[in-house]
């Protein structure tokens, strides 16, 4: 019921509204904007940032124009003449910033690596759990910028005054951050995370190896994409039942201790960069509504 109340809704926005074109991401909020669009003879372009599209996308598809993917193997779920190859578009901060510079723009300490652990804007509870279990341990490697989500934010501060004085300078805990974001993606030397769509674009860009920890549930989207990562060489598959922080430890500590092959894999990354996805999106939708 609440989709046709959105269909009548989106109908009267594009009457009043006018556009040319329609970009849709996916999600069902996307399903009336697209039929509302087709009615009214306004082009889609519809979007896969994931490797593999929901229920939504595969519906909207007969009604798009056009169908944009992330990457080559995702062009299978689609008509082969209304697909193509765009790439996930990122923040340019994450290509145009040097190591060095986001380095000193967080204060790290040169010659000891640093590790970025976020889980989303809302933080990843068992990976929060199993940084806080194995802490002293992880920030012995070196430094630490955790971004933990609201919720986990209070205990892991209490278990940084736990550490001592010197170990706790190491370790840098925010609830959240926006604008900081890509200069600690460019400034660090592995991340810890889970693998939503943000990472097939974000890290490759930053040139960032991986250790990824995929969310239990859905349709198993952050695992393809984890996978393909790990496939490519720029990240290690961690799964979220029985993490622990022995076991986040000994995988963070055999990477951080091997910089050979933590350059490898941060070479394997950058390979799977895109720079132009943004404007390659923004050409197809100027090709569907001219």
């Amino acid at each position: 019921m609440a989709l046709v109340r959105a269909f009548g809704q989106c109908r009267r926005l594009i009457r009043a509204f006018r556009p040319n074109a329609i970009l849709a991401t996916g999600g069902y909020v996307c399903a009336p904007v697209v039929a509302a669009g087709w009615l009214a003879g306004v082009p889609s372009l519809v979007y896969l940032p994931d490797l593999s599209p929901g229920w939504t996308i595969r519906s909207l598809v007969p009604l798009a124009r056009r169908a944009a993917v992330s990457f080559a193997e995702a062009r299978r779920y689609f008509p082969s003449g209304r697909v193509v190859v765009t790439g996930y578009p990122v923040r340019p901060e994450l290509f145009q910033s040097d190591k060095r510079g986001a380095r000193e723009f967080w204060n790290l300490t040169p010659d000891l690596p640093a590790l970025l652990v976020v889980g989303g804007s809302r933080g990843a509870h068992s990976i929060n759990v199993a940084v806080g279990e194995a802490l002293p341990e992880l920030v012995e490697l070196g430094q630490i910028i955790h971004v933990s989500g609201p919720r986990d934010e209070a205990w892991l501060q209490e278990r940084r005054k736990a550490l001592p004085p010197g170990q706790r300078e190491r370790y840098r805990l925010y609830a959240y951050l926006y604008e900081e974001m890509p200069q600690a993606l460019v400034a660090c030397d592995l991340a810890v995370s889970r693998a939503g769509a943000s990472v097939l674009g974000e890290y490759p860009a930053a040139g960032l190896p991986s250790v990824l920890v995929p969310y239990i549930g859905g349709h198993r989207d952050q695992e393809r994409n984890a996978e393909y990562l790990a496939r490519a060489g720029a990240a290690v598959v961690l799964p979220d039942t029985g993490l622990s922080g022995p076991r986040l430890h000994a995988t963070v500590a055999r990477l951080l201790r091997d910089p050979v092959a933590l350059a490898e894999m941060a070479r394997r990354a950058r390979l799977l960069a895109q720079p132009r996805a943004a404007q390659n999106i923004v050409d197809e939708l100027w090709k569907i509504s001219t």
